[in-house]
């Protein structure tokens, strides 16, 4: 594995604006992919969450999306600083629960299949409708590739995961207009609370057709604001 700083990712700030998390990228203020998926999900996905609060009760619905996201966060940063070379000796001897799920990914995700590097939390933008920050950007398998970690409380089905589709492609097709680049694979390395690690690919055609359902959730999101 070995970083190649071959593209010039920009500088951003963040805000939110109009309700929406926002990246200023060069005097302009383009909202976050995740704002969009959020602000366009589907009537079923709505529905479904509604009735998960509504089952598990709102408070507790609240501490375990907290918890959830403090730990993705925390996950996130092991992951970073092992990409970057600073992480050393094994992540294993400290209890930490968002340290050994990076294990996980790390040893079962990373290692041996991440030959380059060019950006880790890196910003993207698409001049004029989006932006935001990929976990990882290289070389994966010998395919350019978009990277995205996730932590989840319980094992993912693939079917589930149409939003994370969506969303590395369309950090895919930021890259491709700024960069000219044609990067065609996504990859989802994911650690469940209770360390069973998961990875989930598209590519090819089946990338393509969720960078088409993810430029459509872009302008459904500018026509509904």
């Amino acid at each position: 594995m070995i970083w190649n700083k071959k593209y010039n990712y920009p500088s951003s700030t963040k805000a939110i604006f109009n309700g929406y998390r926002h990246y200023d990228i060069n005097n302009e203020k383009l909202p976050s992919v995740t704002s969009i998926i959020e602000a366009t999900k589907t009537e079923d996905e709505k529905a479904n969450l509604a009735l998960w609060k509504e089952r598990v009760g709102y408070q507790e619905a609240e501490r375990i999306s907290k918890e959830a996201a403090s730990r993705g966060i925390s996950m996130h940063q092991f992951i970073e600083q092992y990409l970057l070379g600073k992480l050393n000796g094994d992540l294993l001897e400290d209890n930490n629960k968002a340290k050994k799920m990076a294990d996980e990914i790390i040893e079962n995700g990373i290692k041996g299949k991440l030959q380059e590097i060019w950006g880790c939390e890196a910003t993207l933008y698409y001049p004029g409708k989006y932006a935001g920050s990929a976990d990882c950007i290289g070389i994966y398998e010998g395919q350019p590739t978009i990277l995205d970690f996730k932590q989840s409380n319980k094992p993912r089905k693939p079917q589930y995961n149409n939003n994370y589709y969506i969303q590395v492609s369309l950090y895919a097709a930021a890259h491709d207009k700024v960069f000219n680049t044609n990067i065609t694979q996504g990859i989802i390395l994911v650690c469940t609370s209770d360390y069973l690690f998961q990875s989930f690919k598209i590519n090819n055609e089946e990338f393509k057709q969720y960078q088409k359902k993810g430029l459509e959730r872009v302008e459904q999101f500018y026509l509904q604001k």
